[in-house]
């Protein structure tokens, strides 16, 4: 009865929402109430995204086909490339959990709203059990039909992070080895990741020739529209064009 009341009632507002030249309806439906949206399909609603409690449907009222922004289409990995600089080694593990047991830098996915940095420093210390600091963005991958990621994109960030401890208290259930190695030896070395390999390498030349070279160092900006706050990642810029 519940549900032929609901269908009833989207059908009339739908009509009044026609004529009112809305251009589209977006219909929230709790998981306990999931049978409505069985309803909203019959009428045209299709799914649009499903997060944890509830799902999105949208119906498009406008001319021609759809214009909503699509869901999200991308997942956010982030690693985290701890170097101690007055040695020279750099943090790595060998998962548990995958066919090859090759070197990498710690790291996973980001958590909804969390910034790309915070994300490198908690991913480090879970696996690992070292503290660190966020100090630029090395690196960034993209990639497309991810399996991990049900066929979207993927998006891996590495992070270039400056230890604040050294004593490794490392995840088993994770982590199948974890260990300080020779930052020469990891750009070297075959039992790397080729992502590892080639970050190791550019890690290499910042470190000798200055991280200048290479590092996206964060600036924080205010939003002009929706009065937040974002952070802008980039080359740093020489002193005479800051304040051009």
């Amino acid at each position: 009865a519940l549900t032929l009341l609901f269908f009833l009632f989207l059908a009339d507002a739908v009509a009044r929402w026609r004529e009112e030249g809305r251009l589209a309806v977006w219909l929230h439906v709790p998981i306990l109430q999931s049978r409505f949206a069985a309803a909203a399909a019959s009428q045209g609603f299709d799914f649009h995204h499903a997060e944890q409690g509830s799902s999105t449907l949208t119906l498009w009222l406008g001319e021609g086909p759809s214009r909503l922004p699509g869901y999200a289409t991308h997942q956010l990995g982030v690693a985290g490339a701890v170097l101690d600089e007055s040695t020279g080694k750099v943090l790595v593990v060998q998962d548990r959990n995958k066919t090859l047991n090759a070197w990498k830098f710690p790291g996973g996915l980001a958590n909804p709203g969390e910034d790309i940095g915070d994300t490198a420093v908690r991913e480090v210390f879970e696996e690992t059990g070292i503290k660190s600091e966020f100090k630029s963005i090395l690196s960034l991958r993209q990639q497309h039909q991810h399996p991990g990621a049900f066929g979207k994109s993927d998006m891996y960030i590495i992070c270039r992070l400056q230890p604040s401890s050294f004593d490794i208290r490392f995840c088993r259930q994770e982590c199948l080895r974890c260990e300080w190695m020779d930052l020469q030896e990891l750009a070297r070395t075959k039992d790397a990741t080729p992502i590892t390999s080639n970050v190791a390498k550019l890690l290499l030349y910042g470190y000798r020739e200055g991280f200048g070279k290479i590092d996206l160092t964060m600036r924080e900006f205010p939003a002009v529209y929706t009065g937040r706050f974002y952070k802008l990642y980039h080359r740093e810029l020489p002193q005479p064009y800051r304040n051009i």
